[in-house]
């Protein structure tokens, strides 16, 4: 399918006159499914088969890049999120060492007061 690091498969289908019928592994606007159900007008069927069939190739080529675009704008969110989280987790520990650290220098100042006296 391309670059992006996807590994759906999509599969095209066609008929004797080269008119896709079946596309797997995509899923497909509301726009574009009506499109492909629309009965062609018998007259110029050659002709504008042909022009249909490139302009459902482009809009399934878009509709492709869409969902392409969303899927990797996900994965930068996500991304971007674990980061984020990461930086929170090193944080709350880098807090939490000092805390202990400075009940330990307290409790140890406490216990050498409690010899001298």
């Amino acid at each position: 399918m391309g670059g992006g690091g996807s590994t759906r498969r999509v599969t095209f289908e066609a008929d004797e006159n080269e008119n896709i019928t079946v596309v797997k592994g995509v899923r497909l606007s509301d726009s574009v499914i009506d499109r492909m159900k629309e009965p062609s007008s018998p007259s110029g069927r050659q002709h504008r088969g042909a022009v249909s069939d490139e302009e459902l190739k482009k809009r399934i080529a878009e509709e492709l890049a869409l969902e392409r675009a969303r899927r990797d704008s996900e994965a930068q969110k996500r991304r971007l999120f674990g980061k984020l989280l990461e930086r929170e987790r090193i944080s709350s520990n880098e807090h939490l060492t000092r805390a202990i650290l400075r009940e330990r220098a307290a409790t140890e100042e406490e216990r050498q007061k409690a010899q001298r006296f």
